[in-house]
């Protein structure tokens, strides 16, 4: 595996320690796939689903968080011992603990989590700030004020 070093960028970039900290944590990430496996889709233009495949965890294994953008999904499954008088002839049912990190962009919440039939499905919306949206800008010259509306301008 090829391994790529940043910290030249990192002495002319100010300001971007977020998006340094993203590059390096993809970098060291497991290869695509494993455990346990997922789905994200889009539903809509801002809202976004996570599925998780978590068969044999109860909502009791499962943990939830959300920090820095940072949506981390922990299962810790109690393993019992064979000494509880199952005897498997094969055990193919992956019940071993697991952590799942999602980075989120910005304005990304996490509005609901659900477990049903060994899925775990979380949707999230991205809910754009007011002073994030667009507005109209006028404009102040020896002609007279005039507003930018929907690209073409209008005398006030």
């Amino acid at each position: 595996m090829r391994t790529v070093d940043f910290s030249p960028l990192y002495r002319t970039m100010v300001g971007f320690d977020r998006l340094a900290d993203m590059i390096d944590t993809a970098a060291k990430q497991e290869p695509a796939g494993g455990y346990p496996p997922y789905n994200i889709e889009q539903l809509g233009e801002h809202e976004y689903r996570i599925e998780l495949a978590v068969a044999g965890f109860a909502e009791g294994d499962l943990d939830i968080q959300v920090q820095e953008n940072v949506l981390t999904i922990t299962g810790k499954r109690v393993q019992t011992s064979d000494a509880d008088g199952r005897n498997f002839l094969h055990r193919g049912i992956a019940e071993r603990s697991f952590e799942r990190r999602f980075h989120l962009a910005d304005n990304v919440e996490v509005r609901e989590a659900d477990l049903q039939n060994g899925l775990l499905s979380l949707r999230l919306e991205r809910e754009i700030p007011e002073e994030k949206k667009p507005r109209q800008i006028s404009i102040n010259g020896k002609s007279g004020a005039k507003l930018i509306q929907g690209g073409k301008a209008d005398a006030a």
